[in-house]
């Protein structure tokens, strides 16, 4: 436990403090806890964590402003923990930088999976010398530009490849509408989801099995798209 990795949790709900508290250190992870944003920003600073899970109802700073301050100088992943359910909460905080989102209440084995893939991610992006991607069946090779399914080599267009190459670069996290938009698009196309819709049913139906039953490219209603980690 004393070489597990850093946990930073900013919450001011002293029940869930203490729950998160037994479940993260009983699985090997440390722990830094901040009762108000303010002070989650310092430790943020101070301790460098390995991840950071924050609630968004804190008594002094709204959690998007803590993840949107966080973001002008770290990348360090954030993991959203609120009580705030609706699809444009989720929205608004991944747009805001947030990496992930869990909606209270929550189980412990789907917070460690969250935290795993959010430090997958971390280690993928430090990595520089794995240009080729695989999960599954499906293998991007980023130096050749060429994916494929299996054995067989598949043929996508540069758009599809660009929404594919930001899915997997963010593997296991939720990319919401606008991100997708905004760097496959560019800015003025922001709202064209229609655009997405489009493109991603001809991308199931190239690199998965049954289009139908995706097993790499998942939709989260309302708000965008995952790439499947296991």
């Amino acid at each position: 436990m004393e070489n597990g990795p850093l946990i930073l949790l900013i919450e001011d709900e002293p029940q869930m403090r203490r729950f998160l508290r037994a479940a993260l250190t009983g699985h090997g992870f440390r722990l830094v806890e901040s009762e108000t944003g303010g002070d989650g920003l310092t430790q943020a600073a101070t301790r460098n964590p390995d991840v950071v899970l924050l609630d968004l109802g804190l008594p002094d700073i709204d959690g998007l402003d803590v993840t949107r301050r966080l973001r002008e100088w770290s990348q360090t992943p954030i993991v959203v923990i609120s009580a705030r359910g609706q699809e444009q909460d989720k929205v608004d905080a991944l747009d805001a930088g947030a990496d992930d989102y869990l909606t209270k209440p929550f189980g412990v084995p789907e917070l460690l999976a969250r935290i795993r893939v959010a430090l997958r991610h971390t280690a993928h992006a430090a990595s520089d010398d794995e240009p080729i991607f695989r999960v599954g069946e499906l293998c991007v090779d980023f130096a050749r530009r060429q994916v494929f399914v299996g054995d067989a080599e598949v043929h996508l267009t540069p758009t599809e490849y660009k929404m594919l190459a930001l899915l997997v670069r963010n593997a296991g996290r939720l990319v919401t509408h606008r991100q997708l938009l905004l760097e496959v698009w560019g800015p003025g196309s922001t709202t064209q989801t229609q655009y997405l819709r489009v493109y991603m049913g001809q991308l199931r139906r190239k690199v998965e099995r049954d289009p139908a039953r995706p097993q790499f490219l998942l939709t989260e209603a309302g708000v965008g798209y995952r790439l499947r980690m296991p």
